[in-house]
This record gives structure tokens, C-alpha cells and sequence, in this order.
């Protein structure tokens, strides 16, 4: 899975994956990240890509042209390497905007799908409305709060889907057990030694019988999710009673 961030601050973006997990993928080819500076597409022979808003207000915008011919590049890049006659090739652009819808595990499920996806990254003021309405396919927020820029909700953004691709995960189980793979939150875990500031390992986890520990582990996540996130529990429930269609 290839991933392209039009940023302004390309080195935080790359410093901040090219570590760890993210950084172990990528060397091994399971995905790509390339942060693309946005001042490289600008006319303006001082590298500016603000400039004052109509109608008055504090701050700055950033301008629809680096913005547009930044992502035009990337598209066409994308479109030759699907062999589409030179053609923007359609990849998704996510804006990182406030606004936006809020990002949550199936919508990193479903962007996990896609071989290319773009994040747009906004400064200052935002970006011309303009360009948004011709390049984005997707805004969306982390949560509802609002940050210096986009580059660290992108990269948020970028670990939660890239830890779902094929081969990312060490331990392909991982994704599978993990909080919010099924509605639910992670049951508690536990590692050597047996008996840590006078706290043992649960002894069911110690038993070997697998039946009985994933009966624990499940109880363990119903508890914890009923307690903290009973939004969560209640829409669990919800799907679980839900009666199933029949065919006729």
C-alpha cells in the first residue's frame, strides 16, 4: 500500500514513520510513504503558499495552486504506475480537517482497502475552498479539538491503517484481537514474572486450557468495555440481538 502526504513539513512527517513497525514494513516493502512538500508546486519564486482571505478575518490561507498541482503530480504519478495513459488515477484524498467525519477503526478497515491514498495536510487559516471542493474525497477529523496542522493526525491516521495491511504485523493475530477489532475493548494482559509487586497473573491464564481462557478473555472485554466505553457495550449488544435475516 503506497501512502502520499502533501505537507509543508515533509521531515516531521517522515521522522515521525519511519520508525519502528511503520519503518520495518516499508523496508520490506508491505507499504510506502512519501511525504510530498507542497512549496516545490509553487509559482511564487519565494516558495510562498499563503496568502491574506477574502472578506477579511486573522491569518492566512493556504492558495489553491501548490495545493492542486501538488496533488495533480502525485495522481499522475499514480496513474503511470497503474499503467492509465498518464490520467489522474482517482486515489482518494483525505483532507485532515476539524470538520471532517471522525476517524474510527472500520474506517481504517475500510482505507486499508485502497492500494493508494493521499492525506492532505492544511496550515494557518485551512486551505482555499476551492481546491477542496475539486481534489478531496474525504475529510476527516481525530477528534474534536484543534492542532497547529494536519501532519499528526495524518500520521495517526497512517499507523492505524498501515498496521492492517497484509504483512505489516509481525504477529498476523494481533489486528485481530486487538480493541475495537469486534466493537469491543481489549481484555487485560499479562507477562512475566507470575507475581509482580505482590500481584499474580490471573491462574486462568496459566491453566493451558485454551476453551477456558478465551471465555475469560471475553467476559474481560465485556466487563471493561460495559465500564468505560458503555456506548460501545450497548451497540455490541445491540448487533449481537439483532435477529438474523432468513432466505426465503
Amino acid at each position: 500500500m503506497h501512502f502520499y502526504i502533501l505537507t509543508l513539513f515533509p521531515e516531521m512527517v517522515m521522522q515521525g514513520l519511519g520508525t519502528s513497525i511503520l519503518g520495518r514494513a516499508a523496508q520490506r516493502g508491505h507499504i510506502s510513504v512519501e511525504a510530498v512538500n507542497i512549496r516545490d508546486y509553487t509559482l511564487d519564486k519565494h516558495g510562498k503558499v499563503d496568502d491574506y482571505t477574502y472578506g477579511g478575518g486573522a491569518g492566512m490561507l493556504m492558495q489553491a495552486q501548490p495545493v492542486y498541482d501538488a496533488c495533480m503530480a502525485v495522481q499522475e504519478r499514480i496513474a503511470k504506475r497503474c499503467g492509465e495513459d498518464g490520467r489522474a488515477a482517482g486515489a482518494r484524498v483525505v483532507y485532515v480537517t476539524p470538520q471532517g467525519r471522525t476517524f474510527h477503526q472500520e474506517m481504517a478497515r475500510e482505507f486499508a482497502r485502497e492500494e493508494d491514498l493521499i492525506f492532505l495536510c492544511g496550515h494557518y487559516e485551512g486551505i482555499d475552498e476551492r481546491v477542496l471542493e475539486e481534489i478531496v474525497t474525504d475529510q476527516v477529523s481525530i477528534g474534536d479539538y484543534v492542532l497547529t496542522g494536519g501532519e499528526l493526525p495524518a500520521m495517526v491516521m497512517v499507523d492505524a491503517i498501515a498496521r492492517l495491511v497484509p504483512g505489516v504485523l509481525h504477529n498476523s493475530e494481533s489486528a485481530l484481537t486487538e480493541t475495537f477489532h469486534d466493537g469491543l475493548l481489549e481484555y487485560p494482559q499479562y507477562s512475566r514474572p507470575e507475581i509482580w509487586h505482590g500481584r499474580r497473573v490471573p491462574e486462568i491464564l496459566l491453566s493451558g486450557d485454551h476453551a477456558r481462557v478465551d471465555a475469560w478473555r471475553l467476559a474481560q472485554s465485556l466487563e471493561r468495555t460495559k465500564r468505560l466505553r458503555p456506548d460501545l457495550y450497548e451497540a455490541y449488544m445491540a448487533a449481537k440481538n439483532a435477529p438474523k435475516e432468513t432466505k426465503e
